[in-house]
């Protein structure tokens, strides 16, 4: 008798765009240690292609933050903190950056929002190919990486982080994965760890829906 389906993986590269990894409002942020920044570049680019060779879905999110698309909220922030709209929709700024989705690979839009799983189609996507198992890159690991995870945690899915493909904006890099690993029950790892690309076994719960054979 056979045991139930395993539970397909799926690689989420977030917000991996001109704005946020090449924009001049990025690079001040980082100063002069851009090499972070560049090296989590790297490792999307590499984990991209190391999901191809594994047969894992490539799935893309794309962040617009045009006026239009910001909620009061959004706008009174933007005034307050002299923050300009990023990824303007046909922008260079909203452009891919180092990455090109194959023309099989799908592409969802945030609409001037953090999380992935706000993107029209994006769970109803994830349900219809049956996949329960999110592997993270992109940026940034504690703003819409670290949102997406959250709500992917909550609606059950198990979710890995690839600490090689993504940064932290505002705090400590190693204080969000903790975080993300106590918090949501992360996997942490790298895209070279051949562990990423499988989803976790439960082996309590294996043991509980086996069944005896005759």
């Amino acid at each position: 008798m056979t045991g139930p389906e395993p539970d397909r993986t799926a690689l989420v590269v977030v917000d991996l765009q001109n704005d946020f990894c090449a924009g001049p409002a990025t690079l001040a942020r980082f100063g002069e240690d851009t090499a972070v920044l560049e090296r989590a570049v790297a490792g999307c680019v590499r984990a991209v292609a190391r999901a191809r060779e594994h047969g894992v879905e490539v799935l893309f999110v794309r962040f617009v933050g045009d006026p239009e698309h910001q909620g009061p909220s959004w706008r009174l922030r933007d005034r307050t903190l002299g923050k300009r709209p990023k990824c303007l929709e046909g922008s260079w700024g909203a452009r891919f950056h180092a990455v090109v989705p194959a023309p099989d690979e799908r592409v969802f839009t945030k609409r001037a929002c953090f999380d992935a799983f706000l993107s029209d189609g994006f769970e109803e996507y994830l349900g219809a190919r049956g996949v329960r198992h999110v592997v993270l890159a992109g940026l940034y690991a504690d703003v819409c990486v670290d949102t997406t995870a959250r709500t992917a945690f909550q609606k059950g899915f198990h979710v890995t982080v690839l600490t090689d493909c993504t940064a932290a904006l505002h705090l400590p890099y190693d204080a969000v994965l903790r975080f993300m690993r106590l918090v949501y029950g992360a996997r942490t790892t790298t895209a070279d760890d051949p562990r990423a690309w499988t989803a976790p076994v439960d082996r309590a719960e294996e043991k509980t829906c086996a069944r005896p054979t005759d």
